[in-house]
C-alpha cells in the first residue's frame, strides 16, 4: 500500500512541476504580449490545475489509509515535502504572473489617458474673447 501512496505522491509531484514549468512559460508570453499562445496556455494550465486537484485527492485518500493501518514511510515524507516545496514556488511564481498583467494593465490605462489628453489637445480651440475651448461634438458633427 505504501508503494502505491509513493507512487502517487511522486505521480502529483511530477504534475506540480510540469505546473512550475507552466507558469514559467506563462510568465514570458505576458511579458512578449502574445495573446493567442498565453489563452492556450491558460487552459492547459486550467486541465494541468483539474488534474493536480483530483490526485490531490486521491493522495489524501491514501495517505489517510496508510497512517491507520501503520506508520507512513520516510520516503512518502520526503516525497510530501518536495511537493510543498514546489508548491510554495508554483505560489511564487502565480504572484509574479499576477504582479506582471497590473503592471501591464496599467501601461495600457496610462497609454489611454496620453492618447485621450493628445486628442483632447487636438480638437482645443479659441473662441471670440481668446479663451481656449474643447472641441466636444467630434469631426463631422457641425454644432
Amino acid at each position: 500500500m505504501s508503494t502505491s501512496l509513493e507512487n502517487a505522491i511522486g505521480k502529483q509531484l511530477a504534475l506540480l512541476c510540469e505546473l512550475k514549468a507552466v507558469l514559467e512559460q506563462e510568465l514570458h508570453l505576458i511579458s512578449s504580449r502574445e495573446p493567442e499562445t498565453l489563452m492556450q496556455l491558460l487552459q492547459d494550465k486550467e486541465a494541468l490545475l483539474a488534474d493536480i486537484e483530483s490526485q490531490d485527492q486521491a493522495v489524501e485518500i491514501m495517505y489517510n489509509r496508510v497512517a491507520q493501518k501503520s506508520e507512513v514511510p520516510a520516503s512518502c515524507h520526503s516525497l510530501l515535502e518536495d511537493c510543498k516545496k514546489v508548491l510554495s514556488e508554483c505560489k511564487y511564481l502565480t504572484e509574479i504572473n499576477a504582479k506582471s498583467v497590473e503592471h501591464g494593465q496599467l501601461r495600457l490605462v496610462h497609454l489611454r489617458n496620453m492618447m485621450m489628453e493628445l486628442r483632447a489637445k487636438e480638437s482645443m480651440t479659441y473662441d471670440r474673447a481668446g479663451r481656449r475651448q474643447g472641441d466636444h461634438a467630434g469631426k463631422g458633427i457641425s454644432v
